[in-house]
């Protein structure tokens, strides 16, 4: 089994693990720290995809700012356990979704027997590169992008007019 393969195994083993951590916690700060593990390790996929600037990207982006600010807000609410809902039926609620996930658990399963040899295809030189992904994001998903901003932003704002109700 070649070393790509092998790594493509353990990231997604790792993702998949934390995201389901993640869904499971009680505490919103667990459930974020789970969250930074899933991040780090869909890097490491970006990575095995020769994507440099994309694995930079969810290192510096995602796992480093975003999820600070995340942090950031959770922990400016101080969210205290008799705060939280009472949640009911979690062993139920995640076994119903897990059998609706089973397809793509499939899926994922047969994608390792599908990879028989451990070669991944050829990639184009300027895949991933600043160039290419700049292109892309301030051509074709300029909107987009210009809409996540300003959801960031308002999500900020959010989190600071509840706070300011608590204080």
């Amino acid at each position: 089994m070649a070393a790509n393969t092998i790594f493509f195994m353990i990231f997604s083993l790792v993702a998949i693990i934390s995201g389901f951590v993640m869904i499971t916690r009680r505490h919103p700060l667990s459930a974020a720290l789970s969250l930074v593990v899933t991040f780090i390790s869909l890097a490491g996929l970006y990575g095995l995809l020769a994507a440099k600037l994309l694995f930079i990207i969810q290192i510096l982006v995602y796992a480093g700012a975003i999820m600070t600010l995340v942090i950031f807000s959770i922990m400016l609410l101080n969210v205290q356990e008799e705060d939280l809902p009472a949640e009911e039926r979690i062993i139920e609620r995640v076994s119903i979704t897990t059998l609706i996930l089973l397809p793509m658990i499939y899926i994922i399963g047969r994608s390792f027997t599908v990879i028989k040899d451990g070669q991944f295809p050829e990639v184009s030189q300027d895949f991933g590169t600043i160039h290419s992904v700049g292109m892309f994001l301030f051509t074709t998903y300029s909107f987009p992008f210009e809409v996540i901003s300003i959801l960031l932003l308002i999500s900020l704002l959010g989190v600071v007019v509840l706070a300011k109700r608590r204080i």
